[in-house]
């Protein structure tokens, strides 16, 4: 049964749908920690140790946030999966490229598949910047508030980072309404809702990540 539902159309973007709201929770609470940096670095370091520390006594240090991560990490994979293979079966649908010789896809599909791999790089890099230091020289283990000034005191990780928000910002505008619609939530008289919710979200998630590396850059976060 999970097999033919993964094999139709219809089960790849419910997959993408589900995986997309699941990260996109995720990215609002992110992003909400993430501003605690404002109120200093004793704020923002408490907040990281409990990041590690919750779900205790029941849970071992960092088992939540493990948890977590597995959760996103296979929520990633099925989108990313689910995207690719919708996009190769929509290709294979296609008349043969000599009988229309502009480009079919819109302007949102052009998005979200370029926005798409911006972001899949972003993460990868993110992860090594600040989590494991490896690309990170300055990098101080159980420093989280002084990586993150250090990070965006350069150019290239502020450039990095707010190329990968306003692709992030794309994205979500466009996924949102389009997982809306996939799930069935979305309707003649919805859509203009829909669309207000998709646009405000992503306005908000886009200025609430961005608003860190241009705190660093103003010196209003040191």
């Amino acid at each position: 049964m999970a097999r033919t539902v993964w094999g139709s159309t219809v089960g790849k973007k419910t997959v993408m749908a589900v995986s997309g709201l699941i990260m996109l929770l995720y990215l609002v609470v992110h992003m909400i920690g993430n501003l605690k940096i404002f109120f200093g670095a004793g704020e923002f370091n408490h907040y990281a140790h409990w990041l590690r520390t919750l779900g205790e006594p029941f849970m071992h240090y960092e088992w939540t946030l493990w948890l977590v991560r597995v959760v996103l990490v296979i929520a990633v994979v099925a989108h990313a999966v689910s995207a690719y293979q919708l996009s190769r079966r929509d290709i294979r649908a296609r008349p043969s490229k000599y009988v229309h010789s502009k480009p079919r896809a819109s302007y949102a599909t052009r998005t979200m598949r370029w926005g798409g791999i911006i972001l899949g790089l972003f993460i990868v890099w993110h992860i090594l910047d600040l989590t494991t230091g490896t690309v990170h020289s300055g990098f101080q283990p159980g420093h989280p508030y002084q990586n993150v000034v250090d990070t965006f005191s350069t150019w290239y990780g502020n450039v990095i980072y707010i190329v990968a928000m306003l692709a992030l910002g794309l994205h979500v505008r466009h996924g949102f309404w389009s997982a809306a619609q996939t799930l069935g939530v979305g309707s003649r008289a919805r859509d203009r809702a829909l669309k207000t919710v998709a646009n405000v979200l992503a306005l908000l998630l886009t200025a609430g990540f961005i608003a860190v590396p241009v705190g660093v850059m103003t010196g209003v976060v040191s």
